[in-house]
């Protein structure tokens, strides 16, 4: 089976020492063990599609954070979803990029992290965006339901649009997510949707915007190379998120940012991007980013509570 999908392993704490978490930031100097905030704070992001393509797509907020607080910004690249939530449990990531279930994920398992900003495409526009299931044409798949019997591409157990909604909608569907398909955890949504257009996987699961913009603009998928045959409700936006283990002061002062900088006119203005059409912004957002709190991802743990997932417990 190709490299491009693997089967996800449980990331236990240990195997994420002082090697494993960063390498940047050496053992032992997690934010509460120093007396003060950090002198380098790490971004991390749950990995939605190839690390290095994941750090050029946050290069315009990194940038904004590094010279409005005048700290310097190191980018995690996590191997998964687990990666993330345990670095900044252990303290060595200050700033991430959850998508919303991994958000809970972490959150509700005592991770002090605290939600502040998610994207949009117009302003005054609330966060969203849905989860598609996909399949080659003419494949015979034209529902959920269709997927019995099936190899069937996902991305993480922590992944909200490609994991823990598609399982709901399977279940809602009369399919058993353990017993009905054979499931394969890709790794990130390009990956997702990759496999099933090689033939890989007979169907898969991959948030909206992936499918529709991020790899037809890479030139990754071409017209015809997948039809969806289901789309989610919305589900709330991806949160950045600060720790709470930082100064209060540098807490207020990264909430601020990522609040009030992060939007196409602001960046215009401030110099980081030449014009609107070339300012690139993390998940293709036409807009950039509005304020967001704990309360927006109740309904993410609403799905929770009706699949019982075991990736929720």
């Amino acid at each position: 089976m190709s490299s491009i999908i693997r089967r996800h392993r449980a990331v236990a704490l240990a195997a994420l020492g002082c090697a494993g978490i960063l390498a940047v930031s050496g053992c032992g100097q997690s934010a509460a063990e120093n007396s003060g905030d950090p002198e380098t704070l790490v971004f991390a992001s749950i990995p939605s599609e190839e690390s290095t393509s994941l750090q050029q797509e946050f290069g315009v907020v990194t940038d904004v954070i590094e010279k409005e607080t005048g700290k310097k910004v190191e980018f995690f690249n996590a191997s998964d979803y687990a990666g993330v939530i345990e670095a900044q449990r252990a303290g060595k990531v200050q700033i991430a990029a959850y998508g919303p279930f991994s958000y809970v994920t972490a959150k509700d398992s005592g991770v002090g992290t605290v939600p502040v900003a998610a994207p949009v495409d117009a302003e005054g526009e609330q966060p969203g965006y849905r989860s598609y299931a996909i399949t080659k044409p003419g494949s015979g798949i034209a529902s959920l339901a269709d997927m019995r019997g099936k190899t069937v591409c996902f991305v993480d157990p922590s992944s909200t649009s490609g994991y823990l909604y598609p399982t709901a909608g399977l279940t809602e569907a009369g399919i058993d997510p353990k017993t009905d398909i054979t499931p394969v955890f890709a790794g990130g949504h390009d990956a997702s949707a990759l496999a099933v257009a090689s033939g890989q996987c007979d169907a898969g699961f991959a948030y909206d915007s992936m499918v529709d913009v991020s790899l037809p603009q890479k030139g990754q998928l071409t017209p015809g190379d997948v039809e969806v045959i289901w789309k989610s409700e919305e589900i709330a936006g991806s949160p950045l998120t600060v720790s709470s283990s930082l100064s209060p002061e540098l807490q207020e002062r990264l909430t601020e940012i990522l609040r009030t900088k992060l939007t196409i006119p602001s960046l215009v203005d401030a110099g980081y991007c030449a014009n609107a059409e070339s300012c690139a912004l993390p998940e293709d957002s036409k807009y950039g980013y509005v304020a967001v709190e704990d309360a927006d991802f109740d309904g993410v743990r609403k799905v929770c509570d009706v699949t019982k997932a075991d990736s929720c417990q």
